[in-house]
């Protein structure tokens, strides 16, 4: 029987970080979950700690931000942040600070939502930018560090993200006939990979692995 554990969720707002939480108070697995954002959800759990942070003076907060295990569903799009460079200081600033700062508080797992097409050769802004974070947060030595890159995300936002609405709309009837190769590119649901980062993390796997759509809908299913 495993101790029960801590763990601390960022971007539990989001479309796979409200599934996410869900899934982690109700788990056996953890005793406390701490949850960092701008504000409060309208959540209350006995287990549920919420933190209210500043992402822009986080190491002002590291003292509230230990835990066994981290996941980061942080994440924006350019349109929504404004500029490219605030698109930046959410999708890899924020998070390979989160990821810096708990492992000195001495967390033992990171898992984190990346996105299908990371590289950071590509001549896509979006996909250079995920490639970035996932070689930053390698380059910090975790114990044991799970990335997550899942196609194009399925549910309900509290916001319209029109490109990604009219992409949902062409891709789920194509997605029928992915078959081999092309499985990885089928749409996800975002409950889905909630699903997958909280039995990845109940493995305590040690090392750096990358999990493609294809893999993270079967670990989630």
């Amino acid at each position: 029987m495993h101790r029960t554990r801590t763990a601390l969720i960022a971007g539990a707002s989001g479309l796979v970080g409200s599934h996410l939480l869900r899934m982690l108070l109700q788990s056996d697995r953890y005793s406390q979950v701490i949850s960092i954002g701008r504000r409060e959800l309208a959540i209350i759990h006995p287990k549920l700690d919420q933190q209210i942070v500043d992402f822009e003076h986080l190491q002002k907060s590291a003292s509230e931000l230990a835990a066994d295990d981290v996941f980061c569903c942080l994440g924006t799009t350019i349109k929504k942040a404004g500029t490219k460079e605030a698109f930046y200081k959410v999708d890899h600033t924020y998070v390979t600070q989160l990821a810096e700062i708990t492992l000195r508080r001495n967390a033992s797992q990171f898992l984190v939502v990346s996105s299908m097409g990371a590289d950071t050769g590509s001549r896509i802004f979006y996909n250079r930018v995920k490639g970035e974070m996932e070689r930053d947060v390698r380059a910090l030595g975790y114990t044991s560090l799970h990335i997550f890159r899942p196609a194009l995300l399925l549910g309900e936002r509290d916001e319209h993200r029109t490109g990604e609405e009219i992409g949902a709309r062409i891709m789920k009837p194509l997605s029928k006939i992915m078959f081999g190769p092309l499985r990885k590119y089928r749409p996800i649901q975002a409950q889905t990979v909630a699903s997958a980062m909280l039995r990845v993390a109940a493995q305590d796997h040690r090392g750096d692995k990358i999990y493609l759509s294809d893999e993270i809908a079967r670990l989630g299913s």
